[in-house]
């Protein structure tokens, strides 16, 4: 492995740690707090609470074999973003 790929993958296991961390931290809040069945102010309370853990997600991402396994988990953002902000994205089409 050459100076120039080792630094690529680096940049790539960075970005999916720092962005793509942060993106499914944000998704699941989003998801729990929506599917939670308490007031609202309670459900993103309780929602932001595992946070914390969901953002382990940096630590996934320099422990995987290679770049791809570092960005595959964080594709789970996707679908619980769209549960999480279904009912907005309804209102801002409308």
């Amino acid at each position: 492995m050459n100076t120039k790929t080792a630094w690529l993958q680096i940049l790539s296991r960075s970005s999916a740690a720092l962005l793509g961390g942060y993106a499914l931290t944000y998704a699941a809040s989003a998801c729990l707090a929506r599917l939670l069945p308490l007031s609202p102010a309670d459900a993103v309370i309780v929602a932001t609470l595992p946070a914390f853990i969901f953002y382990a997600a940096i630590l996934w991402a320099f422990a995987s074999r290679d770049a791809v396994r570092a960005w595959l988990p964080l594709a789970l953002a996707a679908p619980l973003a769209l549960i999480g902000f279904w009912p907005q994205a309804l209102e801002w089409l409308a």
